[in-house]
């Protein structure tokens, strides 16, 4: 045999062994479990529940300080300075903030953790007792852990609150919990002015910014004491008080989930429940160590990135602080010619929510189409001979090839997350497959897909590095057994062939204790078992397949039953519809009234204004363009054709839409902070519109 010939045979011999090899690999397998009878599954790495990767710890105030000490001199958080503040105005007259940030200005260890006694100190000399509660109501940045961290050192509960709450929710959670001192920025300071004369508790507020408004100093008066983060660390600094720690049963964390569905619950978190997630996920990502560097921007608030940035100082990493309005060179407020933060910092690890990676898609799409010519061909080519391989296909781009598509093409779409990206963890919401080989191509990096909730410290499954396959999140995390239960009305049998199916349940030392203050809710979702064991039912709808990996299938409070008896999985088709790159976000509606089903869309505007100009269709604003037939026609087609590509029954598509112009965000109101649809309010505020389609 020649040289050259073995050249290609022996790789491609390799990699049929190895897609043979990992097709067969047990990643799951069946578990003895107690509670109600089901099919359960456990990591097949683990015989027991994982509780903490580190020896001898056992509360997140422990690790921290043992942590701070190992690696006392290595950088641990990180934050851009900001150099300038300007104003640009739009061509239809709208103004835009935009930033100019500098590079990361870093603490070590050491210093992190000096301010962190400091300020611990500091809190107990203000007066805060230990059976007091904490909230923090902030954007993450590094003072947001630091706060959190000095609270643990006294063991003091803290009560995490989204920065984009609205009045009412917030209101409700710092009442119901009793909040004696909130720790916030400047702009949520604002908030707390407008509601003082509702809050029934604080006595204390502390500003992580160093200047306080003049009109909060007025507001708060007599009834607050009002402080900055650096006043309450010097108080600290010349007053030394001893740390009070906590066991592992004790509550660290009563983490308000984002309210889709009505007023906020209040999840109890133990410190034994967040270390067994953040230990678990330790033992799934290759290679975490002191090397790597992550860049934190979704909220802290949200537990996926709470359990991210536990796990970084457990490991020596290195922590980058941005957002997602400033994450790339090309975010909305970033001074055009200046460096986001990916570019600046360039990460090795990023956690991301699907709507995040859905973005970073449709980004690089319209760059690529709006080049054309012979960059875009190339693209394209790279792309398929990559997706090729990935499928499994061993004549796809393997080896060298592989390399060369990354140089030649890949290289430039990697340097927009900074150039080093080698994991992605996404939670939140389920990915879509598009999206998932997208980013594993183009970003050439892994994507870990997790599947949990906050009930359950975001623990449950985890996809491994290796499975390339979509639409699955994984085998159970080592902290956590998964069992699937019947839930005979929807349908969905554990004895059901090829797959057993059914809701799941989550078992294991990650599940919380219970909702605060809510023993009726508590008492509807979570069991302990005979063998003590605390189990959560999810309401999710799962299947398990013959590898052990789980693939959520369905949500049993998102069913409705139309008129001829279909039921349709609102947030199943949802997930399909919003591929469309005509699609920012998109809320099926089903009536069982009727024996179709609508859709309120949100356009993505940079798409649909791009296919009106090529198309020479004439408009003054996105507004108006979002109201012509022409373009109602165009983005309903983009619809039909994403549904039948995935198969969809004829009852699931929308039969009509109505077109909005208008983002979701937030602070409108529509999403929670994790951008999950909040559909009781999308459905009274577009109630008008609903009833025209209906009617029509």
């Amino acid at each position: 045999m020649g040289p050259y010939v073995a050249g290609v045979l022996v790789p491609l011999v390799v990699t049929i062994l190895l897609q043979n090899r990992r097709s067969r690999k047990k990643r799951g397998l069946p578990a003895d479990v107690g509670g109600e009878p089901g099919y359960a599954i456990r990591n097949s790495r683990f015989t027991a529940p994982v509780e903490t990767a580190w020896d001898g710890i056992t509360t997140l105030a422990e690790l921290f300080e043992y942590s701070c000490k190992k690696h006392y001199h290595k950088k641990l958080l990180g934050t851009r300075k900001l150099l300038s503040r300007e104003m640009e105005v739009s061509a239809d007259g709208r103004s835009f903030e935009k930033l100019h940030l500098g590079d990361y200005e870093w603490l070590s260890y050491g210093q992190a953790f000096e301010i962190v006694c400091n300020f611990s100190s500091g809190l107990a000399l203000l007066g805060h007792q230990r059976e007091e509660r904490v909230a923090i109501f902030a954007d993450t940045c590094e003072e947001w852990l630091m706060a959190l961290q000095s609270c643990f050192r006294r063991n003091v509960t803290v009560v995490t609150i989204y920065a984009s709450l609205g009045e009412e929710a917030l209101c409700y959670s710092l009442n119901q919990t009793e909040v004696t001192t909130v720790i916030c920025g400047q702009k949520e300071l604002k908030k707390l002015v407008d509601i003082s004369g509702q809050l029934d508790t604080v006595k204390r507020v502390i500003c992580i910014d160093n200047e306080i408004p003049s009109s909060a100093i007025v507001a708060a008066g007599s009834n607050w004491v009002l402080k900055t983060f650096s006043e309450v660390e010097t108080l600290g600094r010349g007053n030394p008080v001893d740390p009070d720690l906590p066991l592992a049963a004790d509550i660290a964390v009563i983490m308000y989930t984002s309210g889709s569905t009505g007023l906020p619950k209040g999840v109890m978190m133990t410190h034994r429940n967040v270390l067994a997630t953040a230990s678990a996920v330790l033992t799934i990502v290759p290679g975490l160590g002191s090397k790597d560097v992550y860049l934190a921007y979704l909220p802290l608030a949200h537990i996926l990135e709470l359990a991210a940035e536990t796990i970084v100082p457990g490991i020596g990493g290195s922590i980058g602080y941005g957002s997602p309005l400033t994450l790339t060179d090309t975010s909305n407020k970033i001074k055009k010619g200046t460096k986001g933060d990916a570019s600046a910092l360039s990460p090795t690890v990023m956690a991301a929510v699907p709507a995040i990676l859905d973005r970073v898609r449709d980004g690089v799409r319209k760059k690529v189409d709006a080049a054309g010519g012979l960059s875009k061909k190339l693209f394209d080519l790279a792309y398929s001979r990559r997706l090729s391989a990935i499928n499994g296909n061993w004549l796809g781009a393997w080896g060298l090839e592989r390399h060369f598509w990354n140089l030649l093409v890949f290289k430039k779409v990697q340097a927009i997350l900074g150039g080093r990206i080698r994991f992605i963890l996404s939670g939140g919401a389920p990915l879509s497959g598009d999206t998932q080989r997208f980013i594993n191509i183009c970003l050439g990096a892994p994507i870990g897909q997790g599947y949990g909730l906050t009930e359950t410290c975001a623990g449950g499954t985890f996809s491994d590095y290796d499975d390339t396959s979509v639409g699955r999140v994984g085998p159970p995390l080592p902290c956590s057994y998964i069992k699937l239960i019947d839930w005979a009305e929807g349908g969905y049998l554990t004895s059901d062939s090829p797959m057993p199916r059914g809701e799941i349940v989550i078992g294991g030392p990650n599940v919380t204790v219970g909702y605060f203050k809510n023993e009726e809710k508590t008492k509807e979702v979570y069991k302990v078992d005979e063998r003590g064991m605390s189990w959560f039912y999810t309401g999710d709808v799962g299947q398990f397949h013959a590898d052990g990996c789980l693939e959520i299938i369905d949500r049993k409070k998102d069913i409705v039953k139309l008129q001829h008896g279909e039921y349709v999985s609102l947030g199943k088709v949802e997930a399909v519809l919003i591929v469309s790159p005509y699609v920012d976000n998109i809320m099926l509606h089903a009536d069982p009234f009727h024996s179709y089903c609508v859709a309120i869309v949100v356009a993505a505007q940079a798409a649909v204004e791009d296919w009106a100009r090529k198309h020479g269709i004439n408009f003054v604003d996105f507004q108006e363009l979002c109201q012509k037939e022409e373009t109602i026609k165009e983005v309903y087609a983009s619809l039909v054709k994403a549904a039948k590509g995935a198969r969809l029954e004829k009852f699931e598509i929308p039969a009509k839409i109505k077109l909005l112009s208008e983002a979701w965000t937030p602070e409108s109101g529509l999403v929670t902070a994790a951008l999950k649809l909040k559909r009781d309010v999308i459905k009274k505020a577009f109630s008008q519109e609903l009833a025209q389609l209906y009617s029509s």
